[in-house]
């Protein structure tokens, strides 16, 4: 704040004289100190200044000059006596008296210029103070950061520095952490109108600007566009700061992240405007923000590739190694039974939060030891190539942790550390996966699989054991064999005579009488048909890995529901 007038009177012994009666009339602030003789200074004045002059030019009626002074905003008249008038005119301290401007007689051995001095020091000193809150301000901000609550210490650290409250959203407009008495709906209802979402309107107005302070920025409360930064989902530009104006609040929003696209945001609030200092306090915390966030970001990925290293020595058989590499993250493995579950990449987050997980790929190490395990020799993951985040988990907690992951989870026999049964529970997670992953594309799910929130998108590889060979195949893929293989059946005529009869002679493990009296056809009937098949194959039916093909055809097309014969068929087999 500049210095008042009650300090610059005191301080150059200035004796008030016309305009002071009124309560508070001497705090106004002094923003700087003006010499004039002219008869009408204003046009050079910008107001909050100290007038002072002689009165060289001073006659007649002088309350259209006092008026003009008080219409500009001058803090107060200074009149030097001893050069033009021993005293102060008394038509000046009439007018001066009348209007309520402060009027102050300024001794002859008091120079102008001494006045001039005294409030520049002040307004050096207050400015030099400002200089230092703003960076005991930001130690305090800096030392905050540094403690173990990171991020939300700074949040915390922040609203207790600008008087109010201030909240932490995440990329989406998420709160993640905010001081009592938040309005972090206004904001987030601002965010989703930024980006197109309908939302309720929201109280008070928004401006957008290029810094903390956002003043001057076009006003995007009205639905204008506001300029300065990346296009935000289709709604208005999201500027480099919001400014929220509202009855009795300020709200100052700023996005974090390096890069274009802001990856969270930072709300600051409170009852009162906020000064320059606090505008520098509210930056300083946004850069400290943003570096913990970019560190915290690399420090996750440089751990996750530790992860990555300690499931390939687990492949490789190396228990022991694999856990002092653990351990220096300040983690343990589950001990055994354990099990191992397979999602979507996305879902690492949810399993990391539960115990040991990994994300073979890009992000990790890539060795053909977990490729191969995990991804069947393709190359690596991550949800581009749809490879799969991998855990680990204590078998007792494997529902528990598959029901906290929203999305298709697999799920493998139980088994313990050895090399060649976790390669194995590997590739049994990422074939149960698969499954899962199918059922959640098709709507279809089991029950009572895991827990409500991801019923029915959990499949456990013991499922698809008992659903016998075909539950190990892709359907797909399963489905294309089948009609591959049946083709030359179906394209002949009536499939229903032909197919119906070899799976009935297959079923009956090719004898004769069972076969034809289970279709209620002649024994010789059924030898025809047989050798039909034979030839539209091209197979040896007593051939035992024909039979095999042949039946695992018929039982995919069977679930399936391959259609019976074809469109147009007329011809059919006797």
């Amino acid at each position: 704040m500049p210095p008042s007038l009650q300090t610059v009177v005191r301080r150059m012994n200035l004796r008030p004289v016309a305009g002071t009666t009124r309560p508070g009339v001497l705090d106004a602030a002094v923003r700087w100190v003006a010499v004039s003789e002219l008869a009408d200074p204003t046009p050079y004045l910008e107001g909050g200044e100290l007038l002072l002059t002689t009165g060289m030019r001073m006659e007649g009626d002088l309350t259209g000059y006092v008026a003009r002074l008080v219409r500009r905003g001058v803090a107060g008249l200074g009149f030097g006596v001893g050069v033009s008038h021993e005293e102060v005119p008394p038509a000046l301290v009439e007018a001066a008296e009348s209007a309520g401007l402060p009027l102050l007689e300024v001794p002859r051995e008091t120079p102008f210029i001494a006045v001039g001095k005294a409030v520049s020091e002040l307004l050096a000193a207050e400015q030099y103070e400002e200089i230092s809150r703003a960076f005991a301000a930001q130690g305090r901000l800096t030392r905050a950061a540094l403690r173990p609550e990171g991020m939300h210490s700074v949040i915390d650290r922040l609203a207790r520095e600008v008087g109010g409250w201030a909240a932490l959203l995440d990329e989406p407009g998420e709160v993640c952490h905010a001081t009592r008495g938040a309005n972090t709906d206004a904001v987030t209802a601002e965010l989703a109108r930024r980006r197109g979402q309908p939302v309720e309107a929201a109280g008070g107005e928004a401006r957008a600007g290029g810094g903390a302070q956002a003043g001057g920025g076009s006003r995007a409360g009205g639905g204008s566009r506001a300029g300065g930064g990346p296009r935000a989902g289709g709604g208005d530009r999201m500027p480099a700061s919001l400014a929220l104006s509202g009855p009795g609040e300020h709200i100052v929003v700023q996005p974090l992240g390096g890069g274009t696209r802001p990856r969270g945001f930072f709300a600051v609030g409170a009852p009162h405007a906020f000064t320059p200092v606090t505008h520098t306090v509210i930056n300083a915390a946004g850069s400290l923000l943003t570096l913990a966030m970019e560190q915290g970001r690399t420090q996750l990925a440089a751990e996750r590739r530790v992860r990555t290293a300690v499931l390939e020595l687990l492949l490789a058989g190396e228990g022991e190694r694999a856990r002092a590499v653990l351990a220096a993250l300040g983690g343990r493995l589950p001990e055994a039974p354990l099990v191992v579950l397979a999602a979507d990449a996305d879902a690492l987050d949810a399993l990391e939060a539960r115990g040991f997980a990994a994300l073979p790929g890009p992000a990790g190490i890539e060795t053909a030891g977990i490729r191969g395990a995990v991804t069947g020799g393709a190359a690596a993951g991550g949800a581009a190539t749809g490879g799969a985040a991998i855990g680990i988990a204590a078998e007792s907690a494997a529902e528990e942790t598959a029901a906290s992951v929203e999305a298709p989870v697999g799920i493998s026999q139980p088994c313990g550390y050895a090399e060649s049964a976790l390669r194995n529970a590997l590739d049994q997670a990422r074939r149960a996966l698969d499954a899962a992953r199918g059922r959640d594309d098709t709507g279809r799910g089991s029950r009572g699989t895991a827990g409500a929130g991801n019923a029915g998108r959990v499949v456990r590889f013991a499922e698809l054991a008992g659903q016998g060979l075909l539950g190990l195949l892709d359907p797909a893929a399963a489905q294309a064999f089948s009609a591959a293989v049946l083709a030359p059946l179906t394209a002949y005529g009536s499939r229903a005579d032909l197919v119906e009869s070899l799976r009935a002679y297959l079923e009956s493990n090719g004898h004769w009488d069972a076969a034809a009296q289970r279709l209620g056809v002649h024994r010789h009937t059924l030898r025809y048909r047989m050798r039909r098949v034979a030839e539209l194959l091209g197979r040896d039916l007593d051939d035992p890995g024909t039979r095999a093909e042949l039946w695992l055809a018929l039982e995919a097309a069977r679930r399936g529901a391959i259609p019976a014969s074809p469109r147009g068929s007329s011809r059919q087999s006797p």
